[in-house]
């Protein structure tokens, strides 16, 4: 079976004080990403001690990503970080392998063993 390639862009951040043009633009931003050809999903987590957060996205290319990243909604919200948040990090990653036991579903492997090792 063929395999998939698939993006992934972390957005690693430390939370700071938020308003409401923040959700606004944080839901206008989801809303644009959702829309974009080519955007499969998001995840998220938080540490433990609630210090740090991520939101991932999945792509299913990069030129759909290069697209998202030059909407003015996302250019909007760049220029704004410091209003909102305590510091950043952006990971871009190419995903070539992704696999478990069948019994958690994800994003980056929506045809079920397609990214499975090869044996």
């Amino acid at each position: 079976m063929e395999r998939r390639t698939v993006y992934q862009i972390s957005f690693i951040f430390k939370p700071g004080t938020y308003d409401e043009d923040f959700h606004a633009l944080n839901r206008a931003i989801d809303a644009v990403a959702a829309a974009t050809p080519g955007f499969l999903g998001t995840d998220s987590w938080v540490s433990p001690d609630g210090a740090m957060r991520n939101a991932t996205y999945y792509w299913s290319d990069l030129a759909h990503l290069r697209d998202f990243a030059q909407s003015a909604v996302h250019k909007q919200a760049k220029g704004q970080y410091g209003r909102w948040y305590d510091g950043y990090r952006i990971v871009v990653a190419r995903i070539t392998n992704s696999y478990g036991d069948g019994r958690i579903e994800h994003l980056t492997d929506p045809s079920g063993d397609a990214l499975a090792p090869s044996t």
